[in-house]
This record gives C-alpha cells, sequence and structure tokens, in this order.
C-alpha cells in the first residue's frame, strides 16, 4: 500500500491535498489552481522527469533534466481524457552531443521512461477504482 493521501474543503472553495509525510497541494477550479485533470498529466509528466533523470544526468551531469509538456484530449461525452500528448524535450545544446550521442540519449530516455514510469503504465491499462461512501452522522 502507497503512502496515505487525503484532501480536504478550504472556506474559499478551493481543496489542499496533503500526505502523512508532510507533501502538499492546492488544487480546485478556480484561476491559480490545478484541476484533478491537471494533476493526472502533472502526474505523468513528474513520473517521467523522475524515470528519465538518471539517463539524462549520467550523459549531460546534475542537475540538468528534461522540460516534459503533457496534454490531453477531453471527451465530453465520457467526462474522460481520451488520450495523452507527452512531449519530452532534453536540451543537451552546451554538450555538444554527436548524432550519434544524441540517439544514444534519446534511446536510454525512453528506455528509462518505459521501464520506470508508473503512471504511463497505470494509464495505459484499464485500472479499476473501488470507492465507498461513509456518511458520519
Amino acid at each position: 500500500m502507497g503512502k496515505r493521501l487525503w484532501v480536504e474543503r478550504n472556506k474559499d472553495g478551493s481543496w489542499d491535498a496533503f500526505s502523512d509525510d508532510g507533501a502538499h497541494i492546492k488544487f480546485g477550479k478556480g484561476r491559480g489552481v490545478f484541476t484533478p485533470g491537471d494533476l493526472m498529466k502533472i502526474a505523468l509528466a513528474g513520473c517521467a522527469a523522475l524515470s528519465s533523470q538518471f539517463a539524462i544526468e549520467h550523459t549531460l551531469g546534475d542537475g540538468k533534466g528534461a522540460k516534459i509538456v503533457v496534454d490531453g484530449t477531453y471527451d465530453a461525452d465520457s467526462d474522460a481524457y481520451i488520450n495523452f500528448n507527452e512531449q519530452v524535450v532534453v536540451d543537451a545544446t552546451d554538450a555538444k552531443l554527436s548524432e550519434e550521442d544524441a540517439d544514444k540519449l534519446k534511446e536510454r530516455v525512453t528506455r528509462h521512461i518505459e521501464k520506470g514510469c508508473t503512471v504511463k503504465h497505470t494509464y495505459v491499462q484499464e485500472t479499476p477504482v473501488r470507492m465507498d461512501v461513509t456518511v458520519r452522522h
């Protein structure tokens, strides 16, 4: 079982998400906050970032990383995202890589993401969600 996460409503209508280890993020539907759909895309991009970090730093040096942009196609009829498009851009201009070395880095980054991104693995398969509702009174 993963770490325990929960959300709580704020008086202004936004929500706060918390974890047992102290992580916190604000979300909602208003201006300046992430929506739950945004958080799905952030999870996908963040997973790719963490999965590719070793391959990129091994080639380009500590502190280097990729810019990862995720977009999705929302279908209003099913109220669901029907696909995601993930663009991973590694800026290696300072490293002056040869074409062959750039291709090798691209292959390593792809392999690391394909192997290690739990979020992507989850999104590409049907993932059942069990929900229990309790009303305290």
